[in-house]
């Protein structure tokens, strides 16, 4: 499996990221450096050792809230809306897989028990009023 994009004309809505791509090694990152939200993952041996680091204070500017789900165990269905809040795709998403949702809007749908997710996304959080509006 790759890594599938919705898109409405070049605007990237969503990106599955499927755990057979999102884990198959190495340092991988799977957002170009434009997107709000980075999305990579790592997959190294025992003895494998990452330099220390901090990061840098840098001004930014956010415009959109962009979700990234880790699907850690069960099944999701993800509705994927354009701009113009039409539904446009779906998404199934297992263990393992990942989903970016990065512009335009989506709902969920867990398809079996005991589905669990870590869902990340930028901040600061200011409020479900003012973040986001139902469609």
């Amino acid at each position: 499996m790759a890594v599938t994009e919705i898109k409405q004309g070049e605007l990237v809505l969503a990106r599955h990221i499927p755990a057979s791509v999102a884990w198959s090694g190495g340092l991988q990152f799977f957002s170009p450096e434009g997107d709000y939200q980075q999305v990579g993952t790592w997959g190294y041996e025992q003895g494998k050792t990452l330099l220390a680091h901090s990061h840098n204070e840098v001004s930014r500017e956010v415009l959109w809230t962009q979700e990234v789900l880790y699907i850690r165990a069960g099944r999701v269905r993800a509705e994927i809306y354009d701009t113009a809040d039409q539904k446009v795709a779906e998404l199934e998403a297992g263990a393992g897989d990942i989903l970016v949702l990065l512009r335009g809007g989506h709902g969920y749908h867990i398809l079996e028990n005991g589905t669990q997710v870590l869902e990340i996304k930028n901040g600061p959080y200011v409020g479900a009023d003012a973040d986001r509006r139902r469609l």
